[in-house]
């Protein structure tokens, strides 16, 4: 009878890689074997049973444990390059994975967008042999990982961005932060706005944007409050969709105050009534100035009709696109999101409009004038301000 030696311990991915080689049919009955030596070890057998199992010999069943001793699960598997050397994977195996890995699955003729780690190692696996790299028609998603983390790829993971396609970012966006730097010297060190001298032109500035396709959810059910057996509000995971509704707002950079337009719609039309708000607002003789962003809307042939009809009203500063971070109404688009429209339950759009406007009287309770601090400190206040008057007709 055999001899019972020690049992080697596997971890259960390690185990996993080994039932799936001694089930695979394209690989050397060789690497079978000695993976099948490996499970039956960390099942307990002793090395005659397993030679007698398997139907070799014993000096093989032994060669294999020790170069699992020597170097892990991958130097019991395969044989070295170069005698004495640990198996190992070259550079030239780790560049093609990477050169894969760094590719889209499309470009293989997958559906999927982007890799998952079981889909590369399945690619890899297949297409080893073929590429000249034979080796690592049998790696483990595990190594894969390994290869990449090493590498600090992360095929699986998709970080979006903003190319600038603005060939004036810059000048546009010196222009804000003028606008910005200028509206800084309007206040007192207490915070305090400082009065308009007699005679001197009295300009409104606004930061204004639209927040469009709000959507209005109802419940089908009353929620469940609070109570000696719940910690949470309970709702039901049904609901329906009444509509959607947009949001036009302007918030006034010296007072703090928040001009809102709940509208069912989003073009040409609600940005006009919009400025009809404001020109109805402010005290005529003065100038209303806007922040805003390059939507087609603002500078479309009838809101330029209308802008006729109210010459010298209005002027506007463009930001830069993909600049609209530049915009101050964007900051209190996102708290308003936060602190009124997430997690929010209406049962009509007309409702959810009626909300909409409660927050801006709750906001106009207790105004906050917003002060824009981020990379001013090179702006030069002495210049000017290169504003947008839209006349009715384009400039060719």
């Amino acid at each position: 009878m055999g001899r019972k030696s020690s049992v080697i311990t596997l971890t259960a991915k390690e185990h996993e890689y080994l039932e799936t080689l001694t089930r695979a049919r394209t690989i050397q009955a060789q690497t079978v074997n000695r993976a099948r030596i490996l499970l039956l070890k960390a099942d307990g057998c002793s090395i005659d049973n397993i030679a007698d199992k398997i139907g070799i010999n014993r000096k093989s069943v032994m060669l294999c444990l020790n170069k699992y001793a020597q170097g892990g699960v991958e130097n019991a598997l395969f044989d070295a390059p170069g005698r004495g050397r640990n198996a190992e994977i070259t550079d030239d195996e780790k560049a093609w994975i990477i050169n894969i890995a760094c590719q889209k699955p499309r470009d293989f003729g997958y559906s999927a967008e982007t890799w998952t780690y079981a889909r590369l190692t399945s690619h890899i696996n297949k297409n080893a042999e073929t590429a000249g790299f034979t080796r690592l028609s049998t790696i483990h998603k595990s190594t894969v990982h390994t290869i990449l983390d090493e590498a600090e790829i992360k095929p699986f993971r998709i970080r979006y961005y903003c190319e600038n396609r603005d060939p004036d970012f810059d000048d546009k966006m010196h222009n804000v932060l003028l606008v910005y730097k200028q509206l800084s010297m309007q206040f007192d060190e207490d915070g305090h706005l400082i009065p308009w001298e007699a005679g001197e032109e009295v300009v409104h500035v606004l930061s204004y944007d639209e927040k469009p396709g709000i959507q209005a959810t109802a419940v089908t059910s009353e929620d469940l409050l609070p109570d000696k057996n719940h910690s949470t509000i309970n709702r039901d995971y049904e609901y329906r969709r009444p509509g959607t509704l947009s949001l036009l707002a302007g918030i006034d950079l010296q007072t703090g105050e928040a001009v809102p337009l709940v509208s069912q719609t989003h073009n040409s039309k609600d940005y006009i009534e919009f400025l009809k708000i404001l020109d109805d607002k402010y005290p005529k003789g003065d100038k209303i100035r806007l922040v805003l962003d390059n939507l087609k809307v603002h500078t479309s042939e009838e809101t330029r009709k209308y802008l006729s009809t109210v010459p010298g009203r209005f002027d506007f500063v463009f930001t830069p696109k993909h600049g609209s971070w530049l915009n101050i109404v964007e900051g209190f688009f996102s708290k308003m999101t936060k602190q009124m429209l997430r997690g929010i339950r209406v049962r009509s759009k007309e409702e959810l409009a009626e909300r909409i406007y409660l927050y801006f009287d709750e906001v106009n309770a207790e105004p906050v004038v917003f002060h824009w601090k981020y990379n001013l400190d090179d702006i030069d206040v002495s210049e000017a301000i290169i504003v947008d008057t839209l006349p009715l007709e384009k400039s060719s």
